[in-house]
């Protein structure tokens, strides 16, 4: 590989706020809505609000460090810059594991839903056609990627407008049968209730974060990365909160027979078998682009730590013409295939422990870098790079002990194996120190 060879710079911030959104995929409020109704006591409003406050303070960080180093790489390049490259490789192993299991997540609902629909054709036929759709796509280019996946993010956006207009039609058509009650509040549902809601809740926030992934592909990244962490998650949480609410005043007592089947059961009960096909239609390519978006933001962070030498040098090739790194898409799409065997909940259960896992640092590692490197110690940046950082990071820390023992025994026995692995790679010779990580990056 040459030297000189780099990531072609094509992404704007349309094309980064849509590849945030896709691996978002704004239609997980529907596909979670079972598991979060029930979570937050039909509290939903308040849920999404008290989430939002506190992914807020994590975005926040996200921008700060994007600013400060606007080089791809997500929460591995921020907590080795900012804190120590042993602590990074750690923190990147974790969201590593994040990423990784996000594309088996989205080939495997995406065999799902399809299997779901045509009964006959078994799943993994349709795993296998989405790994190919997504590798062919990736491989082409992240332009290619990220225009492909601003189709299907506007395809969410439009039936979330619509569906949220058809319950405003209803309500002028029969009433507000809760009564204009915004936050649906309830005697004898304790706080302690609307917070456990709200940790189930902030998993719908999740993927604002892989855009600093992208960082080297995007024209000016230290205001566009910044800027469209903060578009992201303001658009995440407006869709959510107007939903959430009118499916509150409209539906108060709505009930459902399924966890996993509600969003598809609330459909059907607001509008018919039509609302249920179309809003299946709509979930099949929501996964298709989160798959798309995931396998970017992988396949980059592999590529930064290839550089680094903390993966083989063969991570950090790039095709000579397209400049994709096409050795990781394609030895990712190999990996996407484990979603034929394995569950979805424990793929979601190593997701939870890599996302948390990387926020908490990215957090620490503002008041690390600024406050204490770079001795910014003014009362503004005493508010916004300490207090509101120490905030998101406890609170972050709080949803990590929410985790159930399993998570974290997986969780923790996938940090074992890269400590074992970082161990075997510093004893060979040939391997970069510890000390030119940094320089690496």
């Amino acid at each position: 590989m040459s030297d000189k060879l780099t990531l072609k710079r094509d992404l704007s911030l349309s094309h980064v706020v849509t590849m945030g959104l896709s691996w978002m995929s704004p239609m997980i409020f529907f596909t979670s809505f079972g598991v979060l109704h029930e979570g937050s006591r039909g509290m939903l409003l308040a849920a999404y609000l008290l989430a939002f406050i506190a992914i807020l303070f994590t975005a926040l960080s996200y921008g700060q460090m994007a600013k400060a180093f606007p080089v791809s790489g997500s929460a591995y390049t921020y907590v080795t810059k900012s804190m120590n490259p042993f602590i990074g490789f750690l923190v990147g192993w974790a969201i590593l594991l994040d990423y990784l299991f996000s594309c088996i997540i989205a080939v495997l609902m995406f065999g799902i839903n399809l299997h779901a629909q045509f009964t006959s054709i078994p799943s993994f036929v349709w795993i296998l056609l989405c790994t190919l759709v997504v590798m062919i796509i990736n491989i082409i280019g992240i332009k290619t990627s990220a225009n492909v996946s601003k189709i299907f993010v506007i395809m969410q956006i439009l039936f979330i407008a619509g569906f949220c207009s058809l319950l405003v039609y209803r309500a002028f058509q029969s009433g507000i049968t809760a009564g204009w009650n915004p936050l649906n509040t309830q005697e004898g549902v304790p706080i302690s209730t609307i917070l456990a809601g709200a940790s189930l809740v902030c998993f719908s926030f999740l993927g604002f974060d892989s855009i600093t992934t992208m960082t080297e592909e995007t024209k000016n990244p230290r205001k566009t990365i910044p800027r469209a962490i903060i578009i992201i998650v303001l658009l995440a949480g407006l869709m959510y909160f107007v939903t959430a609410f009118l499916i509150q005043q409209m539906y108060p007592s709505f009930t459902f027979n399924h966890v996993d089947s509600a969003g598809f059961e609330l459909m059907q009960s607001i509008g018919g078998p039509l609302l249920a096909s179309i809003f299946t239609f709509v979930i099949i390519f929501s996964v298709l682009s989160q798959g798309m978006s995931s396998m970017t933001t992988v396949t980059r962070l592999m590529f930064v730590m290839g550089k680094t030498s903390l993966l083989p040098r063969a991570f950090a090739s790039l095709h000579p013409t397209l400049r994709t790194p096409v050795f990781n898409i394609v030895l990712m799409s190999v990996i996407s295939l484990s979603a034929m065997f394995i569950s979805l909940e424990t793929a979601i259960m190593f997701v939870s422990f890599g996302a948390l896992t990387a926020f908490l640092f990215v957090n620490l590692s503002v008041i690390f870098h600024y406050i204490i490197r770079e001795k910014q110690r003014s009362p503004r940046d005493m508010f916004v790079r300490f207090l509101c950082p120490l905030l998101g990071a406890g609170f972050v820390f709080y949803l990590i002990t929410l985790l159930d023992v399993s998570s974290l025994m997986l969780g923790s026995g996938w940090l074992v194996a890269g400590l074992i692995y970082y161990l075997v790679k510093r004893l060979k010779p040939a391997t970069m120190s510890i000390s030119k990580v940094d320089e690496a990056l």
